[in-house]
């Protein structure tokens, strides 16, 4: 089983990409490349669960992170029996949020985990294995991506179980009517009291950027967790780029 949780809470960097694109051979492609993850966007993306199943299997030995289309139990229960590494938890604002979310992270006595067969499970044929393991492996991260995450943030990370959280500076521009303007002083004031106390917490921390540029800032600051680009516009900017080479004639 991978030990994507066990690195994670150990402090190593771990960088991925955010797939967004429903074909196999995108995942399997990335994987190659030698990303540490890959992020699963199945909020934004139009992945269901045997979607998100084949992109898994495509990734092979890399672990995939699901990052769900709401945090509710059902969307999780599916995206872990399909074999994901853990799941990210969007807009989670309150502790108790975050502790709902873990417990139907984990099997009893830890939480309460529905039990099901699934690729998780070897289909059957791994089951007493994977039932043993899970609690330890899989990896909860929830998002604190609303000024209300950032007001709450002391509680949230006292949650037993959460094991990072992922900065949405985009959404949390928007809680506080700056749509965008992601160096306003209040939203950057908001990540600063997160990235504060989860540090102070030792939660590891974690942030979307589309380039290395974007997120080297956030490395500088102690941020282990990066998704880095999406496989869109690496697709694009990478054609643009050669179109525009052979255009001009620059080779």
């Amino acid at each position: 089983m991978h030990q994507f949780r066990q690195r994670l809470l150990a402090g190593e960097r771990l960088v991925g990409p955010m797939v967004t694109l429903g074909a196999p051979e995108v995942a399997e492609i990335l994987a190659k490349v030698g990303f540490d993850w890959l992020f699963l966007d199945a909020e934004h993306a139009p992945f269901d669960a045997l979607s998100l199943q084949r992109m898994m299997q495509a990734a092979g030995n890399t672990p995939c992170l699901v990052r769900l289309e709401a945090s509710q139990e059902v969307p999780i229960k599916k995206a872990l029996d399909v074999g994901a590494a853990g799941i990210i938890a969007p807009m989670v604002n309150t502790a108790e949020q975050a502790a709902q979310i873990v417990s139907w992270c984990r099997y009893s006595p830890q939480g309460t985990r529905g039990v099901g067969l699934g690729r998780a499970h070897g289909y059957g044929l791994e089951f007493s294995d994977y039932i043993e393991a899970a609690n330890e492996s899989v990896t909860v991260i929830v998002q604190a991506e609303h000024i209300q995450a950032a007001e709450q943030i002391e509680a949230i990370v006292q949650v037993e179980g959460v094991d990072g959280v992922l900065i949405g500076p985009y959404d949390l521009s928007a809680s506080l009517g700056l749509l965008g303007q992601i160096e306003h002083p209040e939203v950057v004031a908001a990540i600063d009291r997160v990235t504060a106390v989860c540090q102070q917490a030792k939660i590891p921390l974690g942030v979307f950027g589309l380039s290395a540029t974007a997120v080297q800032p956030y490395i500088e600051k102690g941020y282990t967790l990066i998704t880095v680009g999406v496989d869109t516009l690496l697709l694009s900017s990478a054609a643009s780029s050669l179109l525009q080479q052979v255009r001009s004639g620059i080779v």
